[in-house]
């Protein structure tokens, strides 16, 4: 689970880099609706349902970014 953390490199490609007020969901690529859909079916699938727990409580946890001043 904590390789899951990897999906922060998407950060890289935000100019700038880091904004402390900028929520991440829908912002980044893999921080994006689509690929959080993917990570969703990817529960399906018992071999990656592991990561896709790691990549799902990630994007709830930066969804919080969003609503939390």
């Amino acid at each position: 689970m904590v390789l899951t953390m990897l999906v922060d490199l998407d950060h890289l490609l935000a100019d700038p880099v880091f904004d402390p007020l900028r929520c991440s969901i829908g912002f980044h690529p893999l921080h994006s609706l689509p690929a959080i859909a993917l990570y969703g079916l990817a529960l399906v699938w018992a071999p990656s349902r592991i990561i896709a727990v790691g990549l799902l409580i990630h994007m709830l946890l930066d969804a919080t970014d969003c609503v939390l001043p």
